[in-house]
Formats: C-alpha cells, sequence, structure tokens
C-alpha cells in the first residue's frame, strides 16, 4: 500500500473518530433514545465516491472499534457495527444504481438502512417484537439526520471535486 494512499485512510479514520466522540459529547437530538446525526457517516460518505469501496469499509470498520474502545462499551459496538455493515451496503449499493451525483440520497438511504441493523441487533437481542414499533420515529429520524449528513458530505467534497487531482477515484491508485 503506498504512503499517500496509507496516510489518507488514517486521516479520514482520525477525522471520522473524532466526529463520533464530538457527537457523543453532545446533547441528545431528541428525548428518544438512539437518535444521533452519524456525523461520522460524512467521512464514510467521502470515502466511499473518493476511494475504493474497501477503503471506505476500513475506515467505518477501525472507526467504530476504536470509539468502543474508547467508550468502553462493548454493546454499543455491537449496534454500531450491525448499523454500519447495513449502512455502508444500501450505501454502496445506492451509490451503485444512481450516479455519484445522488450524494444526499445515498447519504439519507444510509441512515434508514443504519436504523434497520440496530433494530434488527435490538430484536436479535431481546426478542422483543414491540422494538419494531420503534422503526416509524427511527425511519422518520434516519430521513432528517441522513439528509444532513449527505449536506454535509456534499458540501465538504465539492473541494476534492474541482481539484483535479482528486477527481473522485484518483485515491484508488
Amino acid at each position: 500500500m503506498k504512503t499517500s494512499r496509507m496516510t489518507h485512510l488514517a486521516l479520514l479514520t482520525a477525522m471520522a473518530l473524532i466526529l463520533t466522540l464530538v457527537e457523543s459529547a453532545l446533547p441528545p437530538l431528541a428525548p428518544i433514545p438512539g437518535i444521533k446525526l452519524g456525523l461520522a457517516n460524512i467521512i464514510t460518505l467521502i470515502a466511499l465516491y473518493f476511494m475504493t469501496p474497501a477503503d471506505a469499509f476500513v475506515i467505518m470498520l477501525v472507526r467504530i472499534l476504536l470509539a468502543s474502545l474508547f467508550a468502553g462499551q462493548a454493546m454499543s459496538m455491537m449496534y454500531s457495527f450491525a448499523g454500519g455493515l447495513f449502512c455502508f451496503a444500501a450505501m454502496l449499493l445506492t451509490k451503485k444504481l444512481l450516479s455519484e451525483r445522488f450524494i444526499i440520497l445515498t447519504s439519507m438511504v444510509g441512515a434508514i438502512f443504519h436504523n434497520v441493523g440496530q433494530i434488527l441487533i435490538a430484536y436479535l437481542l431481546t426478542k422483543t417484537t414491540g422494538i419494531f414499533l420503534y422503526f416509524p420515529i427511527l425511519l422518520l429520524s434516519g430521513l432528517i439526520t441522513g439528509l444532513f449528513t449527505g449536506l454535509c458530505a456534499f458540501y465538504a467534497s465539492k473541494p476534492l471535486r474541482r481539484i483535479p487531482s482528486h477527481h473522485p477515484h484518483d485515491f484508488k491508485k
């Protein structure tokens, strides 16, 4: 692996981890547990659009592992990992099906599927079907937070699109 690519991966992972830690220090968005902005997903989106899917996945995975290690909560790692896997798969599929101009929609789909992953892991752990009643609230919050993180990723990646050497997929080399 080239040093520059490894440096990009490390920097983006550090940025995602910092956003995760900053978000965990913010007061809750709503009095309903589990609703978060998902700020680290901004970095995952940028990596998905400007690096390889494998690179974006590694950034997401390492961020989840480190954040769980720093927070000291193994249970939160299970929820984050399940949500992250569903989110990543949905964003990757959305990106492949639509043109690269749809980063905001990709984010919204990812946020919804992040909630699907978390609801499923909650059901598997509790065996309580009532947990699915919570999904409409998470669906709405996922649309809103996905829109926000998608807009952030769109505007944060704008300078990268203007620089010829940072055209999408140039980091893959």
